[in-house]
This record gives C-alpha cells, sequence and structure tokens, in this order.
C-alpha cells in the first residue's frame, strides 16, 4: 500500500499523531494534531519538538521538555512511555492530555525516531461533563426543562453587564397562566403539572436561539428578549399569546386548553432588568384586570395593548 493510503489512514483517527526523527525534528503531524493543538502541519513539519511549541507540563506547571520529555526518553532507549500532561495549545491556553511515545525502528531493529500519539484526557473530559450535568440540574426547573429563577436572575445580570458595556437594549415579558387554580381544582394537580409543562414548552420552541425563558414561579414564566425592540417585543408577545391559547393536552378524552396574560416592558436608557422586570409585572397587573388572554407592552411613555375576545 501507498503512502498516500498510510496517510489518510493517520488523518482519520481522533488522537493527535506526530512523528519525529532522531533529532527530534517533526516530521509527520496528522489532522487531529492540529485541531487538539491548533498548531498546523505547515506550521509544526520541520520545527523541532524541543523547541518547546507545545510546553508539555506535569500537573505542578513544571516544563518536561528537556530531560523529563517522554519522547527524548523513548529515542534514548527505545521504552514506550505513557504520561498524563498538559499541552499548550496555540491559543495560549492549557489542554489536559495523556500522551504515549513509542520509537520507530528500522528493519535491523534500530532507533531511527519516535511516533507520540495524543489525546484530550478522558478523566478530564468526564469531570466537564460532570460538571455540565450539575450546571444544568442547578440552573434548569426539574418540571418543565426551561430555567429555574436562580437562571433568570443570572441572566439579569447578564443583560445588566451588556447594558453597561454598549448600552443593549432588550425586552422582558412577564408572562402567567390564566384561572390556573380552576385547573388545579378540576383535574388535580398532576393534570395541573402537565398544564405548565406544556404552556413552558410551547413558549421555549417559538423563542429565538438567543431569547431566554425561565420558569419564575408556580404558574409564572419570563422571558428576556436581548437585541430586540418595543415593536417587535409586542408582535412576539401576541404571537406567543396565541400559540398558548391554542395548545391542549387531552386527559380522559377530555381536552384542556388555557390561556396566558402577557406584561412586558422595553429597557430605556441605562435601565438596569431588575427595573424592566418591574415594569413588566405591572403590565401584567394591568392585562389582568383587562380580561386577561392579552398582552400589554410599556415603554414607560405609552403603552400598547392588544386584547382579543378568542
Amino acid at each position: 500500500m501507498d503512502q498516500m493510503f498510510y496517510q489518510t489512514l493517520l488523518n482519520s483517527v481522533t488522537d493527535g499523531i506526530y512523528f519525529v526523527d532522531c533529532d527530534r525534528r517533526i516530521t509527520y503531524w496528522n489532522k487531529a494534531a492540529e485541531r487538539l493543538s491548533g498548531y498546523t502541519a505547515t506550521e509544526m513539519i520541520g520545527k523541532l519538538c524541543s523547541e518547546n511549541l507545545l510546553r508539555h507540563e506535569d500537573e505542578n506547571g513544571s516544563s518536561l521538555c528537556g530531560k523529563r520529555c517522554p519522547l527524548t526518553a523513548t529515542l534514548g532507549d527505545g521504552e514506550e512511555r505513557h504520561r498524563n500532561v498538559f499541552m499548550r495549545h496555540k491559543l495560549g491556553h492549557k489542554v489536559p492530555v495523556t500522551v504515549q511515545a513509542s520509537p520507530m525502528l528500522d528493519s535491523n531493529g534500530n532507533i531511527v525516531g519516535a511516533v507520540e500519539v495524543f489525546a484530550e484526557n478522558s478523566e478530564s473530559i468526564n469531570i466537564r461533563r460532570e460538571m455540565e450535568l450539575l450546571r444544568k440540574e442547578v440552573l434548569t426547573d426539574e418540571l418543565t426543562g426551561i430555567g429555574n429563577r436562580r437562571y433568570a436572575e443570572i441572566t439579569m445580570r447578564n443583560l445588566d453587564h451588556a447594558m453597561e458595556q454598549n448600552l443593549a437594549p432588550f425586552g422582558v415579558l412577564f408572562i402567567d397562566i390564566d384561572d390556573f387554580k380552576t385547573v388545579n381544582d378540576t383535574f388535580g394537580h398532576y393534570i395541573g403539572d402537565q398544564v405548565i409543562r406544556m404552556v413552558a414548552q410551547t413558549l421555549m420552541k417559538s423563542l429565538r436561539f438567543l431569547d431566554v425563558i425561565c420558569r419564575w414561579g408556580g404558574e409564572e414564566f419570563v422571558v428576556f428578549v436581548p437585541n430586540t425592540t418595543l415593536e417587535n417585543l409586542a408582535s412576539m408577545a401576541e404571537r406567543l399569546r396565541r400559540l398558548v391559547q391554542d395548545s391542549c393536552i387531552i386527559h380522559k378524552s377530555a381536552k384542556i386548553s388555557v390561556t396566558a396574560s402577557f406584561g412586558g416592558a422595553i429597557s430605556q436608557h441605562n435601565e438596569y432588568s431588575i427595573s424592566v422586570l418591574s415594569r413588566a409585572d405591572k403590565q401584567l397587573y394591568h392585562c389582568k384586570k383587562n380580561g386577561r388572554n392579552c398582552t400589554v407592552i410599556d415603554n414607560s411613555s405609552e403603552e400598547k395593548i392588544a386584547c382579543p375576545n378568542a
């Protein structure tokens, strides 16, 4: 088989692989090595790994390049070595990797170079996955699968930071399921939970990627809408209101549907999220007084009210 076959094969694996000659000059650098390190083959081939480009370090931050380098030791005695180290990415951050150095021998058994295979440390990957799962558990509402109250508070801090940095406008929608107590009293709390989940999922799946929806508490939800206008926020609220109104669940042949009231506000110059949220909550109160199943959007200077009869 020709060289192209083996090069294609090496480029198809997910582990980083590179070859060095007896002078520790890099002679091959595969695609996975490019992905894991940030360095292209063009940048690496012909370079000496002793030039400290990857800057392998132990867990204490001590450099391994030189006498403590596994690859150098393997070139010296022909023994395979396996070690967990930290590699410096081209962008500067450290990547935990597992490296394995093996000798390359000619037909007479003489060492003519070495190969190092490296992969992101699976233990580190598992830790990050566990942290991500924990983050989701901490910030996700268990019943609905959307953000919880804590996540809403974090989102508010992020919006405040964006406002301080570039005065980015944002909108807030406060949403409340109408007459939810009647649902619980008629069908029980289990069905009530199903209704809350239905409304949450309807809202979540109808938002933009950057929008954030959280369960504020009970049957109340809040939606944060970055980079929007009063008109767009009002249009979004009305669209969401209709979607909730048209959703239903079936229980013992009974069709259970609910409506929701929407109060909203758009941020003013240098206004923090807690103030915008308070104004949206006030508009929700007006919405309830106007007969429910409607939207009231306020920007402190004018109100836009849409109260359908249906």
